[in-house]
Formats: C-alpha cells, sequence, structure tokens
C-alpha cells in the first residue's frame, strides 16, 4: 500500500522557518517528481512547488519563490519543504503528492497527481 506522510508542521511566528517533511513507502518515488500544495480554509488547493525526478529541476509558485525550497532524499524516499520567511498568509494544511508511475514530466495542476499525503497544519501568527 503507497502511502506519503508528511510532518513538520506547526505554529510559527512571521518570519520564522519551518521544515516540513514527506515520506514515502509501498514503492519508491525517485522515478517521479514530488510536488508540495497547500489549502487555506474556504480557498482550494494550489501548487506550492515541484522537484522533479532528479532533483535537478525546482518549479514554485510565484508567493513562495525565494522563500521556499524543495529538497529530495531518494534513498530516504523522502521530500523536503524548507520554508523561511513565512507569513500570515502561508497558513494552510500542506500536502505532498506524486503521481501513479515514473515519469520525467511534471505539472502543477492537483489533478495530475494520484498519491497525496493526508496534509500537515503549518500556522503562522502575525
Amino acid at each position: 500500500q503507497v502511502q506519503l506522510v508528511e510532518s513538520g508542521g506547526g505554529l510559527v511566528q512571521a518570519g520564522g522557518s519551518l521544515r516540513l517533511s514527506c515520506a514515502a513507502s509501498g514503492r519508491t518515488f525517485s522515478d517521479s517528481p514530488l510536488a508540495w500544495f497547500r489549502q487555506a480554509p474556504g480557498k482550494e488547493r494550489e501548487f506550492v512547488g515541484v522537484i522533479r525526478r532528479s532533483g535537478a529541476g525546482t518549479y514554485y509558485a510565484d508567493s513562495v519563490k525565494g522563500r521556499f525550497t524543495i529538497s529530495r532524499d531518494n534513498v530516504k524516499n523522502t521530500v523536503y519543504l524548507q520554508m523561511n520567511s513565512l507569513k500570515p498568509e502561508d497558513t494552510a494544511v500542506y500536502y505532498c503528492a506524486a503521481p501513479n508511475s515514473g515519469t520525467y514530466q511534471y505539472s502543477f495542476s492537483t489533478g495530475w497527481y494520484y498519491y497525496w499525503g493526508q496534509g500537515t497544519q503549518v500556522t503562522v501568527s502575525s
């Protein structure tokens, strides 16, 4: 059974940092892009960033560019989201996502991804 499990969320003051982790099990995702999305109350789930299968390419939403960094450890089958200079508008549930097969492609769209974690809450106070 494939599972993605996020951790590392919490409450932080504006300007602070958090590091989220997403550990995958049930299959290796070294041949897949891995993405982060977030969903704030009353809003649609939105793209945060994605890292390509090789780790050589990362892409971010404009709202987080320069503040967030995605990395991956294919040995640990884990993807990370380092979040710096956090703002109250970053408050949301953060999800990691993966496609259902290995691919060189990637997407910024929720509908393209098959596997999702349960989410981890990030709250940034002003």
